[in-house]
């Protein structure tokens, strides 16, 4: 037999090797190459929402240096990804953060359970106004902060040993906060009439609102833990103040008028409302007709309203069950194919990891696309002295500069009607979104202070969107900052007024079709 020579040998070796090498199963994707796709701008926003969520659950005062420490690896994320750093140098920073936030949440829940009844008066006197008593309100928010700070210690003993004398200490706060400030303000405002002439021009409504005055004041002495029907009088009272005000004010007005000229005037206030409303004009009728006139028209339009939410449900459920059931034909017809093309299973499971990489792509880009037009839409909704609109990744931000509050307060004007009906439609431009109702104040006044008051403005703007039927309740959520971000300096009053503001986000969950 012929002998075969070492090197043909070799070459033989080497092509059967390449031969099998051709025909083995191409390889899987990479699953970890999606990390690429991933936007450092993006990883940043999940994490602000999550501490967002995190403060509005008081994580921050509940378990206030692991928090602190989440919020500093965040802000270390912010700074990479605005100076261009990649995704895994950012992530690194947004992991730690989670990190500390899920501690952070662990002991937010041991201090739930061992000081349930400090939080709840800590909650009462808040919302009683105990954060404008200034030092005398910081001085026992540094012992409550003292008790969670032990918590996070694992000091139990020391947390329930000093629970209760706090838990007081809120107590006489919140007593303190309803007859200082709110009856206190009530009694200010009834002794100023007084020395003018409300007397005069309002007698009954002054006396109504200074008997009101001198029961709620008895209460309070008198059920001293009766603590909510206490709010409910004391605010019940400053509203009665306030309008025995307002009565005198207009009766001053219609003193100096004819008969007609008030007939013509309740017929013009009358007629704005109808015009408003689009109802039919009824100045020939009386005027309970034309209030009855009003009425109705109120009523039809908000069934409308509610026939046009639920019909709105109803098909974008619908469309959900559509594209589940085109989803699921669109992977049998796949599964169909690879069986007919008789490909392996590791062949089929790559096919359809690369068919599933190619969709999302496709619709990451689509979406992009879609989230671009609807946000130069925004633009258009506002002129620039009432709102600045601009993208944060993936999240649209409306600064309201045009809203305004009463100094010290938290109720919406009607003058900012206009304005919050505009950020509606923005929000409803974007379906169904998630919505972060942002509160920002400037330094003037103790810190404390400010941020309780950028809370409730924040959550004025909530109960506003809400009322209005702009989002379920669960889509919105309001927290405030007060002074702690500010965007200018708060040494000029131009600053001040700058960091003055009401921020809405915007985080689409879905975007609706084109």
């Amino acid at each position: 037999m012929h002998k075969r020579s070492p090197v043909k040998l070799i070459i033989i070796l080497v092509a059967a090797v390449l031969v099998s090498a051709c025909g083995t199963t191409s390889p899987k994707p990479d699953a970890g190459s999606a990390q690429t796709d991933l936007n450092p701008i993006d990883e940043v926003n999940k994490i602000e929402n999550e501490i967002t969520v995190a403060r509005q659950n008081q994580i921050d005062v509940l378990s206030p240096d692991m928090f602190a420490r989440a919020e500093t690896a965040y802000l270390k994320a912010k700074s990479e990804a605005e100076n261009g750093s990649d995704i895994e140098t950012v992530s690194e920073y947004t992991d730690t953060a989670r990190t500390y936030l899920r501690t952070a949440e662990e002991n937010a829940k041991v201090a739930r359970t061992i000081l349930a009844q400090v939080i709840e008066s800590r909650d009462k006197a808040r919302i009683a106004g105990a954060t404008k008593l200034g030092k005398d309100y910081q001085k026992v928010e540094d012992r409550f902060l003292n008790l969670t700070q032990a918590i996070e210690k694992n000091d139990i003993r020391y947390s329930q040993k000093n629970a209760p004398d706090v838990d007081k200490e809120y107590r006489d706060l919140e007593l303190r906060a309803i007859k200082i400030e709110t009856i206190g303000e009530v009694r200010n405002i009834l002794n100023k009439a007084e020395e003018g002439d409300v007397t005069q021009y309002a007698p009954e409504s002054f006396a109504l609102a200074k008997n009101l005055l001198n029961e709620t004041d008895a209460f309070i002495s008198e059920n001293p833990y009766a603590k909510e029907e206490m709010y409910k009088k004391a605010q019940h009272n400053l509203f009665m103040a306030r309008r025995a005000l307002a009565i005198a004010d207009q009766c001053k007005t219609i003193d100096t008028m004819t008969p007609e000229e008030i007939a013509l005037y309740v017929e013009d206030t009358l007629g704005i409302i109808t015009n408003q409303l689009g109802a039919p004009d009824m100045r020939d009728q009386k005027f309970y007709i034309q209030v009855e006139n009003i009425q109705g028209s109120i009523q039809s339009l908000q069934d409308d309203n509610r026939f046009m939410a639920e019909k709105l449900k109803l098909k974008r459920t619908e469309l959900e069950t559509m594209k589940a059931d085109y989803d699921k034909r669109f992977d049998e017809l796949n599964q169909q194919i690879a069986f007919l093309e008789g490909k392996s299973k590791e062949e089929q499971t790559a096919n359809e990891q690369l068919i599933a990489q190619q969709r999302a792509m496709e619709q990451k880009l689509a979406a992009e696309k879609q989230f671009n037009r609807l946000f130069s839409e925004v633009q258009t909704y506002f002129d620039a002295n009432e709102a600045e609109v601009y993208k944060k990744g993936n999240q649209l931000v409306i600064r309201l500069k045009g809203i305004q509050f009463p100094v010290g307060q938290a109720i919406i004007m009607p003058n900012n009607y206009l304005l919050l009906s505009k950020a509606q439609r923005a929000i409803r431009t974007f379906g169904e979104p998630s919505v972060v109702i942002e509160g920002h104040t400037d330094s003037t006044g103790t810190h404390e202070l400010n941020k309780h008051l950028s809370q409730q403005r924040a959550n004025s703007v909530r109960q506003y969107l809400i009322a209005n039927q702009t989002l379920p309740a669960g889509k919105i959520i309001a927290v405030g900052y007060g002074p702690e971000r500010p965007l200018a300096s708060n040494a000029t009053a131009e600053g001040r007024a700058i960091n003055r503001r009401i921020d809405i986000i915007i985080v689409p969950s879905a975007l609706p079709e084109e």
